[in-house]
């Protein structure tokens, strides 16, 4: 390891390590030492800033321009420059108030309006130059008013680089421009430009500075108006309101002149030139990454599905083959087959059958069929076997376990099918719902005034108590959904009104009539007035004389279903059509068929209006 120190004031950085090696070799049978130098690296070597001497008043060189001094006008002291007029116009912004205190004092002693008339020089009281020193001093030596002034500092340069002077180092133009601007900034750490070796997180935090830079610089020394001569609080408004937007309006324009020399440094920058060129590279990298990949997943799907249509295509074939192989398996079991049931049918056409008569020949004939074609082509040729040796007996043997066969045959189906219907009777019965008789209805008009609208799962409570009260001919018994259906069938078209009442009514007569199963004899004097309008069955009226009640037998299901059959059977357009449908129907005349028919029809009527009705509700 050695070291090399460089002159304390150069600007080269201040120390330089190299590092050796040496290697001893051994060449025939002699030793040597070998160097082997390092590869040469690049290292970054941050340098200090240089120290700028600290300004004193002792080492400051204050000038005195009097010509510059005489030449001013103390009306217009505001157009005037400050620093020059106390003799530090290089300092400027870098000087001090011990500076600027000191720079006042010596112009007081000098161009003090007593001191020049002490030496014979005239002075003009209204009209003299060291009213502009007084001025100046006021305007500096106050921190707020003074930062007003070096904020429209004349001597700042406020353009931008040229076209000229972009053509330059691009580094040294910008430098000096963001060096000189950098004064503006609130924030006191402001990041320097750099140069082309600074690294992408260096650039992109200048740029990131500069772009959301903050200045305080501030337009109120320019302001037209002073507001301190207004006369009352209104013109003072009135002019500060003034005052303030044409601050507003240049402070928009050094925001702006900041921006486009930023956007001028970024559009130029050579490090973000490569930064770009290297993100789309990057870019370009990914895409077409991802371009194979994505062929590759393409050709990886593919060879897959190639694959897959392979074995396909090879389990087609196999699965072919095997059907070939089968298919001339059979082929050839036919072909056996064939030749046994020849044989068979030779031996015992030869022997005539081992029959005695021709009613015994005709039956071995028969059996000798139908062993033909039960029997497989094993039992063949063990019976063409056994035959050769035996004859007769084992043709006959034959004939007995083919018929012993056949039976067992037929008694299996005849099981199947007896099982088959007693399961579908089960299922009919437990399927089976029961008929609506007229105590059923009675009971339900009942349960509907027991149980009115509103009552907790009504229809479930009205169907209950019409399984505990009712009588059955089946298991089956009513539910809700049933009972509410029967319910709605017993209304009428106006949905206002209920006529279960009525039926009821009509029923209880009924059940009077056959339980008596007599012919009643009406007295008219006694009870024509009474019975006169009244409908039994809705198509026959009670007048004035004597009145026979004839007992009405229900329609059960059989009877409903067999009616909706001939209905279908035969249409309207069929002669003589009621007489057809009445002999269908056993026990029923046209008459009653007829009146069955009308009823049906009331009732899918009454159906369709409650539909309606319910829909508009």
């Amino acid at each position: 390891m050695g070291e090399v120190k460089l002159a304390k004031n150069s600007n080269q950085c201040k120390t330089i390590a190299i590092r050796y090696r040496f290697v001893l070799e051994t060449v025939g049978e002699e030793q040597r030492v070998k160097f082997v130098p390092h590869q040469v690296r690049k290292l970054k070597v941050e340098l200090p800033e240089e120290v700028q001497e600290e300004l004193t008043p002792e080492n400051v060189e204050y000038e005195d321009d009097v010509e510059y001094l005489r030449s001013l006008d103390p009306k217009e002291w505001k157009s005037q420059d400050h620093y020059k007029v106390l003799g530090i116009p290089t300092l400027r912004f870098r000087a001090t108030e011990e500076i600027i205190k000191t720079a006042y004092r010596k112009k007081v002693l000098k161009h003090h309006p007593d001191k020049r008339k002490a030496l014979g020089e005239e002075v003009k009281a209204d009209d003299d130059y060291f009213t502009c020193i007084t001025m100046a001093y006021e305007i500096l030596g106050n921190s707020s008013r003074r930062r007003s002034y070096d904020s429209v500092d004349p001597d700042f340069d406020n353009n931008i680089p040229s076209g000229g002077e972009l053509k330059k180092d691009f580094y040294e133009t910008f430098k000096y421009y963001f060096d000189l601007n950098s004064r503006w900034s609130e924030k006191p750490v402001v990041p320097k430009l750099g140069g082309p070796d600074s690294s992408r997180e260096e650039v992109e935090k200048f740029y990131s500075f500069w772009y959301d830079f903050k200045s305080w610089r501030e337009y109120s020394y320019e302001d037209e108006e002073d507001k301190e001569k207004c006369q009352d609080r209104d013109e003072r408004r009135y002019v500060d309101k003034l005052n303030k937007a044409e601050r507003l309006r240049k402070k928009k324009e050094e925001m702006s002149r900041v921006r486009s020399l930023v956007d001028l440094a970024y559009n130029n920058d050579p490090r973000i030139a490569k930064i770009k060129q290297e993100e789309k590279e990057k870019k370009l990298a990914a895409k077409r990454a991802k371009q194979t990949a994505a062929q590759a997943k393409k050709e990886e799907e593919e060879r897959i599905l190639r694959e897959a249509q392979l074995l396909k295509e090879q389990a087609e074939a196999a699965e072919r083959a095997r059907i070939e192989a089968k298919r001339q398996e059979r082929e050839v079991q036919k072909r056996a087959l064939k030749k046994e049931r020849k044989i068979l049918r030779d031996f015992c056409k030869a022997n005539n059958y081992f029959a005695e008569n021709s009613e015994q020949n005709i039956n071995n004939m028969t059996g000798l069929e139908t062993i033909c074609e039960v029997f497989s082509l094993e039992e063949l040729e063990e019976l063409n076997k056994n035959m050769q040796s035996n004859g007769k007996s084992a043709f006959e043997k034959a004939l007995k376990d083919i018929n012993e066969r056949m039976e067992k045959e037929k008694q299996e189906v005849i099981e199947a099918a007896k099982q088959k219907s007693s399961e579908n009777n089960k299922e009919a019965v437990a399927k089976a719902v029961p008929d609506w008789n007229q105590e059923n209805i009675q009971l339900l008009v009942k349960a509907v005034n027991l149980f009115p609208a509103g009552t907790n799962q009504r229809w479930e409570v009205v169907a209950n108590f019409i399984n505990q009260h009712g009588t059955f001919n089946t298991s089956a018994r009513f539910n809700a959904k049933f009972v509410l259906a029967k319910a709605k069938d017993l209304q009428n078209t106006d949905f206002s009104k209920n006529n279960l009442k009525d039926v009821a009514n009509k029923q209880a007569f009924d059940n009077f009539k056959k339980d008596k199963r007599t012919v009643l004899n009406v007295d008219e004097s006694s009870i024509s007035k009474k019975l006169d309008g009244i409908s039994l069955n809705g198509d026959k009226k009670i007048t004035n004389g004597d009145v026979k009640v004839k007992q009405e037998t229900p329609w059960t299901t059989t009877e409903q279903q067999l009616l909706e059959q001939a209905l279908k059977t035969y249409p309207a357009s069929t002669a003589e059509r009621w007489d057809r449908i009445a002999e269908c129907i056993p026990n029923r005349s046209k008459k009653e068929c007829i009146k069955r028919y009308k009823e049906l029809v009331e009732t899918v009527k009454a159906k369709k209006a409650a539909q309606a009705a319910v829909s508009t509700k």
